[in-house]
């Protein structure tokens, strides 16, 4: 439902409600009432499920930050106070949900969402843009490689499986944080890092678990080139009947040279087996590269390696390249790269961008889909 009273517009979907008091400002509140979006004079707020919130807008070109608590309590205060506002002359649906979802949080109450997200995730480092409305459980915690040199994800935390029992209780509890806030959500996401890699007796039960609390979501998740070829013939295909529904690869370069250097086992010709088993199994694949990996000295190779290894790949329309701009990680060295790479030229983000939108170009004269996948701008 989509509606305007006394110059106010809202709109009221079966996930999120939607008000705009004046053309400036825009705020989207999930159906707890719980704060999701707000857009004001340019600027773009979003609050995670714990209560943080992060701060997009346009300086000199895209900005990006984290607010600190005292100024998260600020736009809390500001919306809210917002829909009290709007509640003195809303009617019908939107005096509802005003009343009886939105107008029932205040500042404290919302930063109180942090203790119950800590007490049901690990932190949630990363997933890809096209899963942060996705429901994340937490199959497994951490990387069962997590030696990559460009990536600093998942250095807190040993890797682990979680027990039948204890994904269980962990699902409920995601199941109750997110309470009729479930209604924005989209797919079920299985973390952490590469929860696919998990073998089919392990994951099976999970998976059921999952399919059981949430049902008929499509499933995703990650898995590394290392820990997900030379599987049994039945291990995708029986995935597949479960629900999962796409495979996020972190292929990172085409170029074998530029993988050695950030310690990531696999090939380009590995690489390519595994997506053709995939395929094989009517998943659909989701590639993720890193522009910018190896600095001006690589850009070339990269670049060729790269766009090789995708032609020689059976992509179809389902599929997606993400192209993500190399981000040096406090934890990361030279480039992502060991230290005998400290010769290497970083390129600067102007030049990563460039060859970012290059590239894109090219996929997509592939016929393959690419897009733009920036970590910065990750929160759950």
């Amino acid at each position: 439902m989509s509606d305007r009273e006394e110059g106010l517009l809202f709109n009221l979907t079966s996930g999120a409600t939607v008000i705009s008091p004046d053309r400036r400002h825009s705020m989207t509140f999930d159906r707890e009432g719980r704060l999701h979006f707000y857009f004001r004079r340019g600027s773009t707020y979003k609050r995670s499920l714990g209560s943080d919130v992060h701060l997009r807008f346009q300086d000199a070109g895209r900005q990006r930050r984290e607010l600190t608590g005292t100024e998260a309590a600020s736009i809390f205060a500001e919306t809210y106070g917002k829909a009290r506002e709007v509640a003195k002359i809303a009617q019908g649906g939107l005096k509802s949900r005003l009343d009886e979802e939105i107008l029932r949080w205040s500042p404290a109450s919302l930063a109180e969402e942090r203790e119950r997200f800590l007490a049901v995730y690990r932190p949630v480092s990363i997933l890809p843009p096209d899963q942060y409305l996705s429901l994340v459980v937490q199959a497994t915690e951490g990387c069962s490689w997590n030696r990559c040199t460009f990536c600093s994800f998942y250095m807190d935390r040993p890797f682990k499986t979680k027990s039948a029992d204890e994904f269980r209780r962990h699902v409920e509890g995601v199941k109750d944080l997110l309470g009729a806030g479930i209604r924005l959500r989209r797919g079920v996401f299985l973390a952490d890092g590469n929860a696919l890699a998990l073998s089919l007796q392990r994951l099976e039960p999970l998976v059921g678990i999952a399919r059981e609390v949430f049902p008929d979501r499509p499933l995703f998740g990650f898995v590394d080139l290392f820990s997900g070829e030379r599987r049994p013939a039945d291990h995708w295909p029986r995935l597949a009947e479960m629900g999962l529904e796409r495979v996020y690869v972190g292929m990172e370069t085409g170029l074998d040279e530029l993988l050695h250097r950030v310690n990531k086992p696999g090939s380009a010709a590995e690489l390519i087996d595994f997506v053709g088993e995939l395929k094989k199994a009517s998943l659909s694949v989701c590639l993720i590269l890193m522009m910018g990996l190896g600095g001006r000295e690589y850009r070339i190779e990269h670049a060729r390696a790269s766009l090789d290894v995708l032609e020689r790949l059976p992509l179809d329309k389902t599929d997606l390249v993400y192209l993500s701009p190399f981000v040096e990680g406090p934890k990361s060295v030279d480039l992502g790269l060991d230290s005998a790479s400290s010769d290497l030229t970083p390129m600067t983000e102007e030049e990563v961008e460039v060859e970012l939108q290059r590239f894109a170009g090219r996929v997509r004269r592939l016929g393959i889909q690419a897009s733009r996948y920036d970590i910065r701008e990750f929160i759950y």
